[in-house]
């Protein structure tokens, strides 16, 4: 099991903040505040300090965007706290802009389409880390949303299937393993996605977290 984390959680429907609530304890983490509002999840965020956050979209009092606008002004006060979106919408213009502040440590997952809790957990567990956890329908969402799409229309379809797999966070391996391809295979076609999109060898840059930007639009 991976290391404890101290997380908390905002979701205004109850019974989901309950079974988010048990099933992160079941795995052997800690749920320090569960909220109901975006200005709940700001008061318990400086309060606790978390190692985690998981906030809804929409919650009071408006129901729109206000999990997801609390999230931006978390990470503009601590960059690097790993938050993961969990939610059944796709908010391109505030999802960009959380993106736009780097895509390390984020994470965007659809409710209906979380199949697995262990899936959910290995998600928020890889976003913890410093990782990226994107569902593949808000992908395509963003890009589709995004006026870099003449750039990535540049790739292969193979290409843009690796660039997909990479803005969800996954390994080479991982995604070899996806694509029934070798890992070289992968290697490859990484090194091609990062030529065509114009993403040149630097030590002051990761490229692959610049890929995935590039592919989301920000």
């Amino acid at each position: 099991m991976s290391t404890p984390m101290r997380v908390v959680v905002a979701e205004d429907t109850a019974i989901l903040r309950v079974g988010l609530v048990q099933l992160l304890e079941d795995e052997g983490h800690r749920v320090v505040a569960a909220v109901a509002d975006g200005h709940q999840l700001i008061a318990a965020a400086a309060e606790f300090a978390p190692d985690a956050v998981i906030s809804d979209v929409r919650m009071p009092p408006t129901h729109t965007d206000e999990g997801l606008r609390a999230v931006i002004a978390l990470r503009a006060r601590r960059p690097a706290l790993p938050v993961l979106i969990f939610s059944q919408y796709v908010e391109t213009q505030y999802a960009s802009r959380l993106l736009a502040g780097g895509s390390a440590g984020v994470g965007y997952l659809l409710k209906e389409r979380v199949l697995d809790t262990r899936d959910f957990v290995d998600a928020l567990e890889r976003v913890a880390a410093g990782g990226t956890a994107l569902d593949p329908e808000v992908v395509t969402q963003l890009v589709g949303a995004s006026a870099a799409r003449a750039t990535v229309d540049a790739l292969t379809r193979r290409e843009g299937q690796v660039l997909a797999l990479m803005a969800e966070g996954r390994s080479n391996a991982a995604i070899a393993g996806q694509l029934v391809i070798t890992e070289r295979a992968v290697e490859k076609h990484v090194a091609n996605i990062f030529l065509k999109l114009d993403l040149p060898v630097s030590a002051a840059d990761h490229r692959r977290v610049l890929a995935v930007l590039r592919y989301l639009g920000a």
